[in-house]
């Protein structure tokens, strides 16, 4: 069983909701929750709380995010939730990615008053979120009362110098920041600067041209709270839609901790004769979660 909590109008696209609902998904049906049964499940645990990015509907975050959980190695002491946002589009397949930076950073301002009125008795909060799910989650935390333990950002499609800028204030509320990068992530590499190029032409304030954190990195200076490495080998060709997969891959987990080894190592091996099986990379990104959650 997986808890989510859910910030959507429409399984897919539509708008962002008023209020914060409960959800727990079993298999292939998901369920109300009340909040009277979710807060003992939180109280005196260690959250982690997971978002999934751009153009991506109910179906596909709840299939992506529960799947992605099996692979986690959190402690008994913790407990994973996912956190479902209004990112996709249901006419433009895409196309409406100027848009959506202003609902992510809205997704956070509505979730973050939720988990200050009843998160406070965990033991404490992190985040983890792929592609643009680092905006909900920077912003959740800019607008959070509550002590923020960890934040790992996968293949963050947000400047990379939103840490020493439009963010800075924020990083400096949180324990340990860690990224994941990869510089041959194409959808970051080549449409995250024509849809910056796009936005800003379309949104103030936004910049004409900028690299995306989860192509090339965090740019300097860094966070006194932020952790290296973060970039994965180049020989891995990790691509965007690496992390997070909707389709349950059956790997097997890596020994934790795990840590994002120097450039030109060698993929994972994980199966008997020494090559990589279906779903390696999720199983790295789930290991090195893990290890950065601990």
């Amino acid at each position: 069983m997986t808890i989510f909590l859910d910030m959507r109008l429409a399984p897919v696209g539509g708008g962002l909701a008023t209020r914060v609902s409960i959800i727990q998904h079993n298999g292939n049906s998901s369920q109300s929750l009340s909040l009277s049964d979710l807060l003992p499940i939180l109280r005196g645990r260690h959250v982690l709380i997971a978002t999934h990015g751009f153009n991506v509907d109910r179906a596909a975050a709840i299939a992506c995010l529960s799947n992605w959980e099996s692979l986690l190695q959190l402690p008994p002491s913790a407990v994973y939730v996912g956190l479902l946002w209004p990112g996709d589009s249901i006419w433009a397949h895409g196309l409406d990615y100027p848009e959506e930076p202003r609902i992510a950073n809205h997704a956070g301002s509505l979730l973050a008053p939720f988990l200050d009125a009843n998160f406070k008795d965990a033991a404490s909060i992190s985040f983890v979120s792929h592609s643009l799910g680092a905006r909900v989650v920077l912003a959740t935390v800019s607008h959070l009362s509550l002590p923020v333990r960890r934040v790992t950002l996968m293949a963050p499609a947000i400047d990379n110098d939103c840490l020493a800028a439009e963010f800075k204030a924020t990083a400096a509320k949180i324990e340990t920041i860690s990224v994941l990068a990869s510089m041959k992530d194409q959808v970051l590499s080549e449409a995250y600067p024509l849809g910056n190029f796009c936005a800003g032409i379309i949104a103030e304030g936004h910049p004409w041209w900028r690299a995306a954190l989860g192509h090339c990195g965090p740019s300097k200076p860094w966070p006194a709270n932020f952790r290296a490495p973060y970039e994965i080998p180049d020989n891995w060709n990790f691509e965007h839609g690496n992390y997070l997969q909707m389709d349950k891959q059956n790997a097997p987990r890596l020994a934790i901790p795990t840590e994002v080894p120097p450039n030109g190592s060698p993929i994972p091996e994980l199966d008997s004769t020494g090559k990589p099986i279906t779903g390696w990379q999720e199983a790295f990104s789930s290991a090195f979660a893990s290890s950065r959650f601990l």
